[in-house]
């Protein structure tokens, strides 16, 4: 089901279906609120001070997806300052080291995620689990 919103951002509107959004960061700290177009690297970046309407849609939007999460895809993590929620469902590879680094690329972005077992103990392991209970396959 399809979930379209209007957004005005940088002189343009945009109506989008947020239910095509594959992963969505958030800076607590300047409450900035970023996600990528899909098929496209363009980021839309809202604060509540430049579109207050357009910041509360998605963040609505996320509160409302995040919560009710019915395929299980849906994670958040903490990483380089920012939390980030991902639908792990629209990940498609993945990648782990030697040294145990996980990671993967967000799609429609150019965001690299790695994940330390070490300094991130909990992601770690909901991802090893996703990767286990999606695919059949274990990564080391």
């Amino acid at each position: 089901m399809a979930y379209w919103s209007k957004i005005t951002y940088e002189k343009s509107t945009y109506i989008i279906d947020l239910d095509t959004i594959s992963a969505f960061s958030s800076e607590l700290d300047n409450k900035r609120l970023t996600f990528w177009l899909p098929n496209s690297s363009q980021p839309i970046i809202l604060n509540p001070q430049g579109n207050y309407e357009a910041y509360k849609q998605v963040l609505d939007y996320l509160k409302k997806t995040i919560d009710r999460n019915s395929r299980g895809s849906w994670i958040k993590i903490h990483y380089d300052r920012k939390e980030f929620a991902i639908d792990m469902s629209r990940i498609s590879s993945f990648a782990c080291e030697q040294n145990g680094r996980l990671s993967f690329c967000l799609p429609d972005s150019a965001t690299n995620i790695i994940i330390l077992r070490q300094s991130n103990p909990e992601t770690y392991q909901e991802i090893q689990e996703y990767i286990k209970n999606t695919t059949g396959q274990s990564l080391p």
